[in-house]
């Protein structure tokens, strides 16, 4: 098949929406399938374009046989609501141009929602050309928003979870990344049978345990020390003063040994450096974001990794993608987070249950894997067993070969080279 994916992130970025993509499609492209991918320069999550790269109307390149189509887009930093909304806003217009008039062959349209409008760039796509849609759902937008107070409910709202519900039917199928947020989409009247439920994964080549970190930890300035790290974006939803505060509030029992990385960037990074350099929180480092190759090592050199959300009933549907690559490596989670996420972690014995926006309940996660080691918790066989990126990325296949062959106007397909082939249920 020629498959047509409109993300909005994508390589050389490394956030979780742009890694899900790539592990995807590179194994679609390995199976011996046409994968084009229509989305920005890589710019996330500064707005600041990459090295080696412009911000043009249209420019391809390869990344391991993946046809690449970057469009033009106006940039944002990865704060302030109304310059975030144009540049969500201005991908849609120019994904959509770019496949409506340049793509061919296509058997397939997928298109992967947050952002919202990279959804309607799905939408909008099949409307004109009539190829079989597959929306790809991460997390519920707006409900999000509301959650971590971006907006308040208003008229505007309204209309944006109206568009919300006209985009859902218009898919010719969903996939979420959890069972929780396919129960949400059916409460707001999509059949279930219109929805598949494929989580992600880890890729067990590249995260696996690493025993030599010396070199990392003296960089971060913790030789010595147990390492807290928090790897991920620094946004309004993951609530990470409760680091601050178990630093700051916790400053007589753990500041001698206890150092809290964390790792990445966003929204609220300025915020919270500013706040720990006026709190003169030794204890806390902020190392900016780290490149893709590097991370394995960076995540094995921690002694404990945080998963943390606010607190909000929302946030309970969650499954964080980076779950899998820290029990991949077998290091001990601190699960902040609560709902099916952090059942899974409990019941692979990789970890323990943190209440989310308490430090003090994060001190005491602390204190006990302290005691225990963290050569105590293990979790790598259970994702080999479960949340393999080769068989995820196997029944997501199989589910757009069924869509594309329900299709009315498409070619039939040969599935006789997927094996085995994941049916939609």
């Amino acid at each position: 098949m020629h498959i047509l994916f409109l993300s909005h992130y994508f390589p050389p970025e490394v956030n979780a929406p742009a890694s899900r993509t790539y592990e995807h499609c590179l194994r679609w492209v390995k199976r011996g399938h046409e994968v084009s991918i229509i989305t920005c320069a890589p710019n996330c999550p500064n707005g600041t374009v990459y090295k080696g790269y412009r911000n043009r109307i249209r420019q391809v390149e390869y990344i391991s046989g993946i046809r690449v189509i970057r469009v033009l887009t106006y940039f944002a930093a990865n704060n302030g609501f109304r310059r975030r909304i144009l540049n969500y806003v201005s991908y849609m217009f120019s994904a959509v141009i770019q496949a409506v008039f340049a793509m061919r062959g296509v058997d397939i349209l997928v298109a992967t929602s947050p952002q919202f409008f990279c959804g309607w760039a799905g939408v909008l796509c099949h409307w004109v050309r009539r190829w079989p849609f597959v929306l790809e759902v991460r997390d519920i937008w707006p409900e999000s928003i509301l959650a971590v107070g971006a907006m308040q409910r208003s008229a505007m709202i309204q209309f944006l979870e109206y568009a919300e519900k006209r985009m859902y039917e218009s898919a010719s199928h969903i996939v979420t990344v959890g069972e929780g947020y396919k129960q949400r989409i059916i409460k707001k009247g999509i059949s279930p049978e219109k929805i598949s439920v494929v989580m992600n994964g880890v890729d067990l080549k590249h995260f696996h345990p690493i025993m030599d970190t010396k070199s990392i930890r003296e960089e971060f300035r913790s030789k010595d020390k147990f390492v807290c790290a928090y790897f991920g974006t620094v946004g309004m939803a993951h609530g990470l003063e409760v680091i601050l505060k178990a630093a700051h509030d916790g400053c007589g029992r753990v500041s001698n040994d206890i150092k809290f990385w964390i790792v990445g960037d966003g929204a609220r990074r300025q915020e919270l450096e500013n706040e720990a350099k006026r709190l003169n929180l030794d204890n806390v480092i902020f190392t900016g974001i780290i490149p893709k190759e590097k991370m394995p090592i960076v995540i094995a050199a921690s002694d404990v990794c945080l998963v943390h959300l606010l607190g909000t009933d929302l946030f309970q549907s969650v499954i964080p993608s980076k779950i899998f690559e820290f029990m991949a490596m077998n290091l001990p989670i601190i699960m902040g987070v609560r709902g099916p996420a952090q059942d899974l972690v409990i019941d692979a014995g990789a970890g323990i249950a943190m209440i989310p926006d308490d430090p003090e309940s994060l001190l005491k996660c602390i204190d006990y894997i302290k005691k225990q080691g963290k050569d105590s918790f293990s979790g790598r066989e259970y994702v080999s067993s479960h949340f393999n990126r080769d068989v995820l990325a196997d029944k997501m296949l199989g589910i757009l070969y069924e869509t594309a062959s329900a299709h009315p106007e498409a070619v039939p397909v040969i599935t006789d080279n997927l094996s085995p082939l994941y049916h939609l249920h």
